[in-house]
């Protein structure tokens, strides 16, 4: 019988499965994980890597108490809310000023949504394959929508981008069948790639007046368009 080859397993490694594993957190306060990002902000973040460990109605606060220390919660970290499929509704803080990657990323049973004005950034992957959302309002401090920001959004109907937004990212809208139409603001200088990708709902478009470049298959598949307007 022919001997196993055993493989050696470097003390790099071990160390790197460990660092895996531990905690992804520094504390924990009123149902949500934070880390520290500075001597004076928070960001969410989630319990560990076996991620879902949220559900419900979640409100995320201003300020956070810890040690005697008062944060202000200015992000939601990368992977934040992870495929917590038992999500139903989230009010963001008035203090977060950026939605990390992949935040809410497969939040099926996410319904509702409310981002603050304070919000600058929507990161890659934020809110993709989010398909109980109907409805989401961009508010006009949001400058960037990230790649597949709201990919496969199956469910959403309405978006309204705000008029800040200066790039919407590549495959930003892709399938997101049930949009019937959408308005792009003059603030918008660059639409990516694939960005509305088979959204086969879609009927009306117009694109604002300081749109400089559309990128490949921006609209490719959307079988129902019949008006498009172009600056």
């Amino acid at each position: 019988m022919a001997k196993k080859k055993v493989k050696k397993i470097s003390l790099a490694t071990i160390l790197l499965l460990f660092a895996h594993n531990v905690w992804a957190y520094d504390f924990y306060s009123g149902g949500l994980y934070y880390n520290i990002t500075s001597d004076t902000t928070a960001a969410v973040t989630y319990k560990d890597n076996n991620y879902n460990s949220y559900s419900g109605n979640i409100t995320i606060p201003d300020t956070v108490l810890y040690n005697n220390i008062t944060y202000s919660v200015t992000s939601i970290g990368n992977f934040a809310f992870y495929f917590c499929r038992g999500l139903t509704s989230v009010t963001i803080g008035n203090s977060v000023t950026s939605i990390g990657n992949s935040a809410f990323e497969g939040c099926r049973g996410l319904t509702s949504i409310t981002i603050p004005d304070s919000v600058t950034s929507i990161g890659d992957y934020a809110f993709m394959d989010c398909s109980g959302l109907t409805s989401v309002t961009i508010p006009n401090s949001v400058t960037s929508i990230g790649d597949r920001a709201f990919n496969s959004c199956i469910g959403l109907t309405s978006v309204t981008i705000g008029n800040s937004v200066t790039s919407i990212g590549g495959a930003a809208f892709a399938y997101c069948r049930g949009l019937t139409s959408i308005i792009i603001p003059n603030s918008v200088t660059s639409i990516g790639y694939n960005a509305f990708y088979k959204c086969s709902g879609l009927t009306s478009v117009t694109i604002g007046n300081s749109v400089t470049s559309i990128g490949t298959e921006a609209f490719w598949g959307c079988i129902g368009l019949t008006s498009i307007t172009i600056p």
